[in-house]
């Protein structure tokens, strides 16, 4: 059996892809910990952390410092009674105190439950109340938001604040106390053991909780490390605006940053500036960042230039298809190529990029990575041929697959078909093994006999001048049995008029086949959008059938 400390990163060898999945190995132990893995094994004063503050303020950590502080932190947890498997939620922005908080209960064998910071009561009390979270490590203004649900939550017995807290309330204890006690050893926990319990973003229907083992990292380290073109090198230097409450900030950025001992930046973010962006990375000497497709599109379009003591060594991409044009914007201004990688909080980082050794095709989502064997099924369960739309379908047993979802027994049967995984998207293979997705399954209009999928037309959108953002959903059509709509946020400078929807109509016939252009259009001020940065289509069709009702 091989414990935590003798583990290392993935083999990944040869110059081109069939080489690399040929001599892939990765070895999975029965005994597996986070916080061994992420922090306990690496020299206590290497830089471990960049915590900036809202007002500007840096502290730094080294590995020693956090655990240091984790131990201590998982001391306290202890001494609030919590055993094995009972669940810690943290509501925080990006901050020192949210990886501190995830070490710690990693340490004490307990699972974390990641809140964002943007829930609202509702959100945070169906979530703490279907947890059963016992514990809650917020704000001040977290507190606030649990006034009136905390008597809902019988569950939820202690709130650990970040700041300082003048409440002879005892069930309330304050941050700095709880992790400045005597450190506590790591708990010795097996690969399979649960550890994270993440929320699904909600597109369709109630958020699961999907419960993540120890191992689920280590089924990532393949794709981390070669969309980041073999990270770590000595200077890289990781940050990324995704929030560490989901999948792409937590196990995409922060976890595997550290596991392959390099150091993170974090930084409080509301609403995603480039130019901050822009700043942070370049005064902070950045050099590997995950970037949504939001906030590149975003960047793309203030037409600011980055400055030029940029350092960027690598970026990539997940959650929506980026397509041609930002690609190429990528490689003109950031001066990278953007790997994109897709995945989905159940099994993460199976299919990407690695442009140093397998050519990028614009606008697909990658070829599988090494460890991972992908399949296109039908509905039927049988294998889709080359070239034709089917549901992306993972082999199972992974070592990134999820254990579950919470209290679900019958929705995670329904995540599977005999051993394979199924993700709920369609993709369609072509002859040189690239992927290319086609949408949510739930996201595909039926028209005039065509499946369609809205990436395309809205990647082709997004090529107008006139276009900041898009997104296309089919709406009831008493012929085609639906007709293509699509919502545009309009560049400054630009009005909606009925001679730029016939431009844009225009635009996708000449770059798509002709039964892919919208036939309805609304000019919008902004797009609803999950608080992963990712389209929230759903909310559009039921905007669209309100209206239809009315």
């Amino acid at each position: 059996m091989t414990g935590a400390s003798d583990l290392g990163l993935p083999r990944l060898e040869g110059d081109s892809y069939d080489e690399l999945r040929a001599g892939f190995a990765l070895e999975v132990p029965d005994r597996f910990n986070l916080a061994a893995s992420c922090v306990d094994r690496h020299p206590k004063n290497a830089p471990a952390l960049i915590a900036v503050g809202d007002d500007g303020s840096v502290r730094r950590y080294s590995f020693g410092d956090v655990a240091r502080l984790a131990g201590a932190l998982a001391g306290t947890f202890r001494e609030l009674g919590l055993v094995t498997g009972d669940r810690v939620a943290v509501q925080l922005p990006q901050s020192a105190e949210v990886a501190i908080t995830h070490m710690a209960a990693y340490k004490a064998g307990l699972v974390v439950v990641p809140l964002s910071y943007l829930f609202g009561p509702d959100g945070l009390s169906y979530r703490l109340g279907d947890s059963g979270a016992r514990v809650l490590i917020t704000d001040s203004a977290g507190l606030e938001k649990l006034d009136g649900i905390w008597g809902e939550l019988p569950d939820l017995q202690h709130v650990i604040l970040t700041e300082s807290s003048r409440s002879r309330d005892r069930r309330i204890l304050e941050f700095d106390r709880a992790s400045s006690g005597p450190t506590t050893n790591t708990a010795v926990t097996g690969a399979d053991d649960p550890a994270t319990l993440l929320y699904t973003s909600g597109t369709t229907g109630r958020p699961k909780g999907a419960l993540l083992p120890q191992r689920t990292l280590l089924g990532n380290l393949s794709g981390f490390c070669l969309s980041h073109e073999f990270f770590p090198r000595d200077d890289d230097l990781f940050w990324s605006p995704a929030d560490w409450a989901w999948a792409g900030g937590l196990f995409d950025a922060l976890l595997p940053t550290w596991f392959c001992g390099r150091c993170i930046v974090s930084a409080p973010i509301g609403h995603f500036d480039p130019e901050w962006a822009y700043r942070l990375m370049t005064e902070h000497g950045v050099r590997n960042s995950f970037l949504f497709p939001t906030a590149l599109k975003m960047m793309r379009q203030s037409g600011l230039e980055p400055p030029r003591d940029l350092r960027l060594r690598t970026v990539a991409s997940g959650g929506e298809a980026l397509g041609e044009e930002i690609l190429a914007w990528g490689r003109e201004t950031l001066g990278v190529t953007i790997n994109e990688f897709y995945g989905q909080t159940e099994a993460n980082f199976f299919v990407g990029n690695c442009a140093s050794r397998w050519p990028v095709r614009a606008g697909s989502m990658g070829r599988p990575y090494p460890g991972f064997d992908v399949e296109l099924q039908s509905v039927e369960g049988a294998s889709v041929p080359v070239g034709e739309v089917g549901e992306v379908v993972l082999r199972t047993p992974s070592p990134n697959q999820f254990l579950g979802y919470w209290q679900l027994p019958d929705a995670t049967a329904g995540k599977h078909r005999g051993e394979w995984l199924l993700t709920g998207d369609l993709a369609r293979f072509d002859e040189g093994g690239y992927l290319w997705f086609e949408g949510r399954a739930d996201d595909i209009i039926l028209s005039a006999g065509y499946r369609i999928g809205p990436t395309d037309i809205e990647d082709c959108l997004l090529r107008h001048p006139a276009v900041a953002m898009a997104a296309v959903i089919g709406v009831p059509d008493p012929v085609r049995t639906q007709a293509i709509k699509a919502y545009i946020v309009l560049r400054p400078g630009f009005e909606p008029l009925h001679e730029l929807e016939d431009a844009l109509r225009q635009h996708v016939k000449a770059r798509l086949a002709a039964y892919q252009y919208p036939r309805q259009f609304e000019f919008v001020t902004e797009l609803p959008m999950t608080t992963t940065g990712k389209i929230r289509r759903v909310e559009l069709r039921r905007l669209d059938a309100a209206r239809g009702d009315q």
